[in-house]
């Protein structure tokens, strides 16, 4: 095989795992940090894709798609924590039974609102087209997620490691006993990162519009593939997500191009290789 295929596959993974991080790095926030297994962020993903969608069919920019979608599901989120799972605070299944009904509530409006048809966001013109180099064509929407993807994660970094409030929110979630204590607002903290993980998964919902669709089912197909970066990467690491990403992104895109038949087992073998040596993920904390 030529040096352009390997190029080229490593380019796809790439690009594919900067929209994973985007999913997981959200999720990392509600799984990892607050420990509520939440699967209802696949439904974050979609209806962040179907609110762009629906606020560019009346006219608007692709960027004011991209600010609609997250005010809109960072409202969803914050109403269903409020509603429902700031009382389930260390109840797995409970979290587990709630957020699957809400995921299976949402898709069913989804369809009925939507519709079962596929649709694919429209582009900027500056987003589209390639860029051309030798034998190889690097789309230059695949760039801009994974320009997405490197600005979001030093935000997520600066925010998390070199702010007061970064400070707070590991407080928070090492001892929200203490945390109250000294005077932490435990209770708007945990809903603004139940918000912030929520508005992630509607911005790589909506650029995955563009990418791959926005479809039916796109919640439940990609939801997995969230979880075992975080779970792979280790709970409430930022680094994990990232390191987790790129792994998942690159052994999906490989395994698919090189044996399309056994895509599956070269994803999660060597997944359940790594979990078997370090059960708490590659950066996790045990």
């Amino acid at each position: 095989m030529s040096g352009e295929f390997f190029i080229g596959q490593i380019f796809n993974g790439v690009s594919y795992a900067a929209l994973l991080f985007l999913l997981a790095g959200g999720l990392s926030l509600i799984f990892g940090m607050m420990r509520i297994v939440n699967m209802t962020h696949g439904s974050y993903y979609l209806l962040g894709g179907y609110v762009a969608l629906t606020v560019m069919w009346r006219g608007a920019p692709f960027v004011v798609a991209i600010v609609a979608a997250a005010i809109v599901i960072a409202l969803i989120g914050i109403a269903e924590w409020n509603a429902f799972l700031k009382r389930l605070s260390g109840q797995e299944l409970g979290q587990v039974l709630t957020t699957m009904g809400f995921a299976l509530i949402f898709q069913d409006l989804g369809l009925v609102i939507w519709g079962g048809d596929p649709h694919t966001i429209r582009l900027p013109e500056t987003l589209s087209g390639s860029w051309v180099v030798g034998e190889l064509y690097f789309p230059v929407y695949r760039v801009f997620i994974v320009g997405v993807a490197i600005a979001v994660s030093l935000t997520l970094w600066l925010v998390l490691e070199k702010t007061r409030l970064g400070a707070m929110m590991r407080a928070t979630v090492d001892d929200p006993e203490m945390a109250r204590g000294v005077g932490i607002n435990v209770f708007r903290i945990s809903m603004g990162v139940f918000a912030l993980g929520a508005m992630l998964a509607s911005i790589a919902g909506v650029v995955a519009g563009g990418f791959v669709g926005v479809y039916p089912g796109a919640d439940f197909e990609i939801l997995p593939y969230a979880f075992v970066v975080v779970i792979v990467g280790g709970m409430g690491s930022l680094k994990g997500a990232l390191v987790g990403s790129l792994m998942v992104g690159l052994l999906d895109n490989f395994g698919k191009a090189l044996f399309p038949e056994l895509s599956y087992f070269t994803l999660f073998a060597p997944m359940a290789l790594i979990l078997a040596v370090r059960p708490t993920g590659l950066f996790g904390r045990a």
